[in-house]
């Protein structure tokens, strides 16, 4: 699975685009790992470093940051199992919408 093609990044808002919406900037691409924990909730991205921002949660904790795509697409999890990019990420899914889904995944 390609985790960027081009009329995915044609969506994506530049860096910094988003930074004063708070919870109410809009998710771009959901990034996940299938044998583990790990999501990157993305909402920004620079096409030429591959940089982008996004909300991530661990399992452990969440936290705002920097991931490269480049360094995504060559990581694998515990079982040898590639990133996947959630391709049924509604529209206008906002980091408001991804952090009441943790905590509804965290209370059942």
């Amino acid at each position: 699975m390609k985790l960027m093609p081009t009329e995915l990044a044609d969506t994506f808002p530049k860096l910094y685009e988003q930074q004063d919406k708070a919870d109410d900037a809009v998710v771009h691409a959901k990034y996940f790992t299938p044998d583990s924990s790990w999501t990157w909730y993305c909402l920004e991205y620079c096409s030429e470093s591959g940089d982008m921002f996004a909300w991530v949660d661990s399992g452990y904790c969440q936290e705002y940051g920097y991931v490269n795509l480049r360094e995504m697409e060559s990581v694998r999890g515990p079982l040898g199992v590639r990133i996947e990019r959630d391709l049924y990420l509604p529209a206008g899914f906002t980091i408001a919408d991804a952090k009441r889904l943790h905590r509804t995944e965290q209370s059942g």
